[in-house]
């Protein structure tokens, strides 16, 4: 009778080998791999301590006069600067990116729908972007006054509805920039969708000014016209 093969231990392998094994054959993309990393992490280091911080502080001195002129009231200076101190256009410039450089265009936004050119109101307001969603708002409500003068009343709308709903916590401004949107709804001859606003207006803001009013515009839109309607 044949004698059958016993079976052969398997012979444990040294961890020791297998990792130099592993190593031997793959060290040069491990290696790759890291400089990358190190490349990027420091890259990133180096862009945030020796150009961004100082950026950002360079750009926050030239703020704080460019926001003295804008409180005076002295718009063209908080523009364009006085010759020594740098003003929003400047900061917007030459310190792009930076916190300073975001809320230059909003100044500088609003400082151009101020002086009736909206053209240049709509372009910097629309780079101004922010967590703050009252400040947010009213950058909103803006871009919407600037496309309303354009003429161009859907983005109007847009923005008008946009900052109405950005804060409702706000109520004076949340309840007017929603008027504005409707109102000019209404002016395009698109009552359902204005009376549709008007009554979030009741609902949401009736204690406000445009609240204690909303009544008649809405009834004003309601009423079916006939021959009998007053004229």
């Amino acid at each position: 009778m044949a004698q059958k093969n016993a079976p052969v231990a398997e012979v444990e392998k040294d961890p020791i080998e297998v990792a130099k094994g592993f190593w031997e054959k793959f060290q040069k993309p491990i290696i790759a791999v890291a400089a990358t990393v190190i490349i990027v992490v420091g890259g990133w280091y180096s862009y945030q301590k020796f150009f961004k911080e100082p950026a950002e502080e360079k750009a926050a001195e030239a703020m704080y006069k460019a926001e003295e002129y804008y409180k005076n009231d002295s718009l063209n200076l908080a523009l364009n600067g006085d010759g020594v101190s740098k003003g929003f256009l400047n900061i917007i410039k030459n310190y792009g990116g930076t916190k300073s450089a975001n809320l230059a265009n909003f100044y500088a936004g609003t400082i151009f729908l101020r002086n009736g050119d909206f053209n240049n109101s709509v372009k910097y307001l629309k780079e101004f972007s922010t967590d703050s969603k009252q400040i947010q708002m009213l950058a909103y409500g803006r871009l919407g006054d600037a496309y309303s003068e354009l003429k161009k009343n859907n983005d109007a709308v847009d923005m008008y509805k946009k900052a109405g709903h950005t804060f409702p916590e706000d109520d004076f401004n949340s309840s007017e920039f929603l008027f504005r949107a409707g109102y000019l709804l209404e002016s395009l001859g698109k009552n359902s969708e204005a009376v549709e606003i008007y009554k979030e207006i009741k609902e949401k803001y009736p204690r406000t000014e445009k609240g204690f009013s909303i009544d008649k515009y809405i009834y004003r839109l309601s009423v079916e016209k006939n021959d009998f309607s007053v004229k």
